[in-house]
């Protein structure tokens, strides 16, 4: 036998154990039966069934279809699980064709923390109560729906929100003033509702952090509440209400607020006495009945959006920072106000 021919000899000889093995392996893999979903299966059993409850109450949408009894619920579209409990953690249902109400089950989800329902033009029905008992809950985003009904004080109790947006819907009655008891609320869109009555006085004694307000187009009436004196927010917007009053005791230079609107109101005060943040850098006056003038002092202001028209204001805007570098639309119609942008004074 040559050497070439022994080599290979021997390498085939110590090949033989490892081939054996090699298909005693396969061969066990071939007969062991395959895991059941039970054994592969993350999502809790009782969020599982919670969850295909809801799908039946929404009348089985297209947006569900990989809600499957079949597959791993941790998997399903809209839905997100906990890393290590695997518990639903969020439900967020965007868009889509989906009617009938946000079903009770959901409040059957103990260890939510977002809730979603949001751009479902045939959600309809009232917020029910049932979402009260997500004590976990830190994002709610019911919104662009037609949902209707008051907006249910029971979102106090939910001291853990972050982020409660109820805005374009078609919710009507009073703004409950207990929402001010949400220590860590960093924002409250209520806007674009019907709302009436008028902002509590509550709201400017937040129990936390100051949350930005969003309560523009709605029907709400009164004057601003003497208590927003202290109130700070980044962000205010309360344009196109009936608001009327003093605004001038939310505006002064010891705030930090930087975008500011308060258009289509009926405000009335003197603008000229008005002393603004520094920190502000979008602000809307327009249509309201603000007399005064522009004061000086905005000459200092950082402003990237003004609209002070549609009021009565009167003498010469100063000159000087940005003022000038805003269009004539954004002064006109006021009573006697003149100076670039506008025409000259006489």
């Amino acid at each position: 036998m040559s050497e070439a021919l022994r080599s290979q000899s021997q390498r085939m000889e110590i090949s033989k154990p490892y081939l054996l093995s090699s298909s005693l392996l396969l061969l066990l893999l071939a007969t062991r039966p395959c895991p059941s979903l039970s054994e592969t299966e993350r999502c809790n059993p009782k969020d599982k069934k919670v969850l295909l409850q809801i799908k039946k109450e929404l009348n089985n949408p297209y947006i569900l279809t990989s809600w499957d009894p079949n597959t791993d619920c941790c998997g399903w579209y809209c839905v997100k699980c906990d890393w290590t409990t695997h518990r639903i953690n969020s439900l967020s249902i965007f868009s889509g064709e989906l009617s009938g109400q946000i079903p009770d089950a959901v409040g059957d989800l103990p260890f939510l923390e977002t809730l979603i329902f949001r751009k479902l033009s045939n959600l309809t029905g009232q917020i029910p109560g049932a979402i009260s008992k997500l004590k976990h809950l830190k994002w709610v985003r019911l919104s662009w729906t037609n949902l209707s009904g008051q907006v249910p004080a029971f979102f106090s109790e939910l001291k853990n929100l972050t982020y409660l947006d109820l805005s374009f819907n078609n919710l009507t009655g009073p703004i409950p003033g207990s929402l001010s008891l949400l220590p860590n609320l960093g924002a409250l869109h209520l806007d674009r509702n019907h709302l009436t009555g008028s902002i509590p006085d509550s709201f400017g004694k937040f129990a936390g952090s100051t949350p930005d307000l969003y309560l523009s187009h709605n029907q709400l009436s009164g004057k601003i509440p003497y208590s927003f004196r202290g109130y700070d927010p980044t962000v205010i917007d309360l344009s196109r209400n009936k608001l009327e009053g003093d605004l001038s005791i939310f505006l002064n230079s010891n705030k930090s607020t930087q975008i500011a609107d308060f258009s289509r109101n009926l405000f009335q005060f003197d603008l000229s006495r008005v002393e603004f943040p520094n920190s502000l850098r979008y602000l809307d006056l327009s249509h309201n009945k603000i007399a005064g003038g522009p004061p000086k002092m905005m000459t200092s202001l950082d402003l990237q959006f003004l609209n002070v028209s549609y009021n009565r204001l009167c003498g010469k805007i100063p000159v000087g920072g940005k003022l000038q570098n805003f269009a004539y639309d954004s002064y006109f119609h006021n009573r006697c106000l003149c100076g670039a942008p506008l025409p000259s004074c006489k």
